[in-house]
């Protein structure tokens, strides 16, 4: 009898294989378990309840199915989930319109980096109705010029100018009334010490200066230069993780303990650190990724699943990944072409 760490296709006959496609089926559909006299009808074929019944037995010693209750029907497991993806998943094609819809919605004239990323996953979260989430990559490339321009009160925009003539827009909150002097005493000092180095390795020492040399910069030009500096850095080593769409993981959810295990997956999410071991995965691996619940440590507790994909640079790097969160009966067939459409079309604005 095969375990559920070992179940296989070829364990299974072509009507416990269907009986357990509907099942799955219906999970997706609905979330709820699924009875045999349900599952009679839903199959349109000359099996009796007591016949599917049967299956469903032999199919949940073998760890594939679960009953929530005695007097219930039966839902797939994570081991019966991740069988259904590897062997009987049959993924569908993007439509038109949302390959259209990604298109439109993430187009790169005009933006940064960062702006593309944040609508590329605001439209692969509102298509697929889970949370999108991404990692932005880090620049590693020498910085050549940054400067500060007054955008209005409280708003100035970071123009910063790599070594290889990538230029990044961005927009930090400065302080009410500031002066342009502070604007371009910031811009004067950050630049006599960029030196042709990533911001990474010039980071570190500039904000040790800072703090050494505060007397020398006024208040103000000092909350810029930090600003600046943060507003780049993205926040973690690895570079920065964009979320978007939380909301749709709350959709699912029905019980307070539900809710506190989808605030412990987000915790865990803004500390960047679970994803960037996910992208290392990615990296090691071809095309998209899938990890249904406990199969990764960071979805144990929150019976979740993503499903997530590399995106590479114009030198076939990979250089960050794209995916969603949902919970473990999300649409498969849907979303995996949704979330391999978006990866390679980023690459392709990136490259």
């Amino acid at each position: 009898m095969a375990t559920p760490s070992t179940p296989a296709i070829t364990l299974l006959s072509e009507r416990s294989r269907e009986i357990f496609r509907h099942i799955v089926d219906a999970y997706v559909q609905t979330g709820e378990p699924i009875g045999s006299r349900t599952l009679a009808r839903r199959l349109g074929i000359d099996l009796s309840p007591a016949t599917i019944r049967n299956v469903m037995s032999d199919l949940e010693d073998a760890g594939l199915l679960r009953a929530p209750h005695v007097s219930a029907g039966r839902l797939p497991t994570e081991a019966g989930l991740r069988l259904f993806v590897d062997g009987l998943l049959e993924v569908g094609d993007l439509a038109t319109e949302e390959r259209n819809r990604i298109d439109v919605q993430c187009q790169a004239a005009g933006r940064s980096l960062e702006e593309v990323l944040g609508e590329a996953v605001n439209a692969l979260s509102g298509l697929s109705h889970c949370a999108g989430l991404v990692l932005a990559p880090k620049t590693e490339s020498p910085l050549k010029h940054i400067e500060f321009i007054a955008l209005g009160p409280g708003r100035a925009l970071v123009v910063i100018v790599t070594g290889n003539g990538v230029v990044e827009n961005r927009v930090i909150a400065v302080p009410q009334g500031l002066p342009p002097s502070a604007l371009v005493e910031a811009s004067n000092f950050l630049n006599r010490r960029l030196g042709g180095r990533t911001l990474e390795e010039a980071k570190a020492d500039i904000l040790k200066e800072l703090e050494g040399k505060r007397h020398q910069l006024d208040a103000l030009t000092t909350h810029v230069v930090e600003a600046g500096l943060a507003t780049w850095a993205g926040g973690n080593k690895g570079g920065s993780l964009i979320v978007r769409g939380q909301s749709h993981l709350l959709e699912d959810v029905t019980a307070v303990d539900e809710l506190e295990r989808i605030r412990i997956l987000f915790s865990a999410l803004e500390s960047g650190e679970q994803f960037l071991r996910l992208l290392e995965l990615a990296n090691g691996a071809q095309g998209i990724q899938i990890f249904i619940g406990a199969e990764n440590q960071l979805f144990a507790l929150s019976g979740c699943s993503m499903i997530v994909a590399p995106y590479r640079n114009g030198n076939e790097q990979i250089v960050g990944a794209i995916g969603v969160i949902g919970p473990t009966r999300i649409n498969y067939a849907r979303i995996i072409p949704l979330v391999d459409y978006t990866a390679k079309m980023i690459g392709r604005l990136i490259g």
